[in-house]
């Protein structure tokens, strides 16, 4: 289970939640323009975009949980259990396997709307990259600085929808989703008000009263509606460090500690990173479950002309400063 979000408070970015029970020894890396990206139905692509982001490298493939390219375009790809479906090859289309589809996406494109130009022709085919890792089932949320969108594959085929929100979570569907936050229109951030009874003498006796009724629970309908709501209401300068602070606040509204997600046999889901993208510097900030402190990785200091990956596996051994670095009695050095 994840939550992904497209945030723009002077600087745009652009990140996620990775919500699960377990780690494939993630690691973020960088994909410079002239590595060769090899589709099982396309032509290998030798020349496109940079890229950014959170991986699993399996037999030197990157496969992208999520990236941001050179150009600032952003996108991330989050369970879709039970409605997720991918098909045969279809003559005409570019048939493209589901974890092609991130750097067949950022590899070519600079905006959202030649995202869509290029989603007319896709056909996301039920092919997996091994035996042993089989297909997950997936939607993906699409960013640039001015627009969102989410693509989700069924059993109709490949479906695109406007996301002004910017916030994607998992099953059911996003129309789902836009729908159910209907049921939370009177929600404020603003002082409750008496709207109960014009004759009883009800007030307010806590701050935030205004926001009563969102949810608090970890389903994935409920951390849409919740982070929509602490996205919309979001306040931060334009700063870079405070919009990349501000982000990870946001995404800690929906964050899983340990133990609230029970799985059964001793299992737990947990958040097991949080990623930040400034998509117009190209610097990847990231959080871990047992590191709190926000690390980055400057794509721009990579040589983005080569031909082979870099990465750099997550600290997730957590950083505490001591402000009193000193024993009693000790002179400062």
């Amino acid at each position: 289970m994840c939550t992904a979000i497209s945030y723009k408070k002077g600087h745009h970015y652009f990140g996620r939640n990775l919500d699960l029970e377990y780690s494939y020894g993630e690691t973020v890396t960088v994909t410079p323009r002239h590595y060769p990206f090899s589709f099982r139905c396309r032509p290998v692509l030798r020349s496109h975009y940079a890229m950014i982001g959170m991986t699993y490298v399996r037999d030197g493939y990157p496969l992208y949980y999520d990236a941001v390219n050179e150009k600032g375009l952003g996108m991330a790809g989050l369970s879709f259990w039970d409605f997720a479906a991918y098909h045969d090859e279809v003559q005409g289309k570019d048939n493209i396997a589901p974890f092609e589809f991130i750097p067949w996406i950022l590899g070519q494109c600079e905006t959202v709307d030649q995202v869509k130009t290029h989603l007319a022709r896709i056909n996301l085919v039920n092919i997996p990259f091994s035996d042993k890792l089989p297909l997950s089932p997936l939607h993906w949320i699409i960013s640039d600085r001015e627009s969102s969108i989410v693509v989700e594959s069924t059993k109709d085929g490949v479906q695109v929808f406007d996301n002004p929100l910017g916030v994607l979570t998992n099953s059911p569907p996003f129309e789902y989703h836009c729908m159910h936050l209907n049921d939370y229109m009177g929600l404020s951030n603003q002082p409750a008000e008496n709207r109960f009874s014009g004759e009883m003498p009800l007030k307010a006796y806590s701050r935030g009263m205004g926001g009563m009724g969102l949810p608090g629970d970890y389903s994935s309908a409920s951390r849409f509606v919740r982070a929509a709501f602490v996205k919309q209401n979001s306040v931060c300068g334009s700063g870079d460090e405070e919009g990349v602070s501000q982000f990870f606040h946001i995404l800690a509204s929906v964050a899983h500690p340990k133990g609230c997600v029970d799985l059964g046999e001793g299992k737990y889901e947990i958040t097991v990173y949080s990623s930040c993208c400034d998509t117009d510097r190209g610097i990847y900030y990231y959080t871990t479950y047992h590191n709190s402190a926000i690390t980055a990785v400057d794509m721009h200091r990579e040589d983005l002309d080569g031909k082979e990956l870099i990465s750099y596996p997550m600290i997730t051994r957590q950083r505490i400063t001591f402000q009193n670095r000193h024993a009693t009695g000790e002179a400062p050095g």
